[in-house]
């Protein structure tokens, strides 16, 4: 870890305790998404969000639907929610959004789960560098492409993935692809960070839908039309393409 990374580390741990808002707490479950599809974990997702994007499947997070749910809970209340739903379960925690890359107090609940022994990832779109990024053991870093109505700020995602880079934690970048400008979009992120293991995801369209059959035979198309886009494209030959695994099980089903 570097000079710069370590300070600002031992920093954080000083601040002053501070409650997290938490929306959810669930799990034993699998990963259905990334590098670490089919992890089985659990979750903790919190609340909030600088993104505003077009297709979100977790706009509950940050549109007000949900704030009756939000509990501002500290590290401590956060483990004693884990545990009592899998006591000796679990020993893998994704921290979810939202951007909990937004909350710098999440650094209390890093610190006391490591202390525990549990492995941690996380996923944030990479635009809000926090020092406790530096002690997950997997981080996912997922730019939202044109579809999404967002604008891709270059230069906080560089300063990201240099720091954890520099850091030498597990890193992949992901981009979730709904159409052709995605695809060259994600081509463009890739020729950006070659030596980044990277993933392409297909996207989900349909984020409401009740029918669980309609939805996964729409998901096993969009998957096979990536797929076949890939597989034609000599600048992406050392990549990953995957479906979001739990859409496919539980369809838009929260909590799982």
């Amino acid at each position: 870890m570097n000079d710069e990374v370590h300070h600002s580390v031992d920093s954080s741990r000083g601040a002053a305790s501070a409650r997290i808002p938490v929306l959810e707490v669930f799990g034993p479950t699998v990963q259905g998404e990334g590098l670490l599809v089919g992890q089985k974990t659990m979750f903790v997702r919190t609340a909030g969000c600088d993104y505003r994007c077009s297709w979100c499947d977790s706009a509950f997070t940050w549109d007000g639907s949900a704030k009756q749910d939000i509990e501002m809970l500290h590290a401590e209340e956060v483990w004693e929610r884990l545990y009592k739903l899998a006591p000796d379960q679990f020993s893998h925690v994704t921290l979810s959004g939202g951007n909990p890359a937004l909350l710098p107090q999440m650094g209390q609940l890093v610190d006391l789960l490591r202390a525990k022994g549990i492995r941690l990832a996380v996923e944030t779109q990479g635009t809000k560098w926090q020092p406790w990024l530096a002690l997950i053991d997997d981080v996912t870093v997922s730019p939202k492409p044109p579809s999404s109505g967002m604008i891709t700020s270059y230069e906080l995602l560089d300063d990201m993935v240099n720091k954890l880079s520099t850091v030498g934690n597990g890193l992949c970048l992901k981009v979730v692809i709904f159409d052709e400008d995605d695809f060259n979009y994600a081509i463009a992120i890739h020729e950006r960070y070659p030596d980044i293991s990277f993933v392409l995801q297909t996207g989900n369209e349909a984020v409401t839908a009740t029918d669980d059959d309609s939805l996964v035979k729409s998901l096993l198309r969009r998957y096979e039309w990536l797929i076949d886009q890939v597989s034609v494209e000599s600048r992406l030959n050392d990549v990953r393409v995957l479906p979001q695994l739990h859409t496919l099980v539980w369809g838009n089903k929260r909590g799982v």
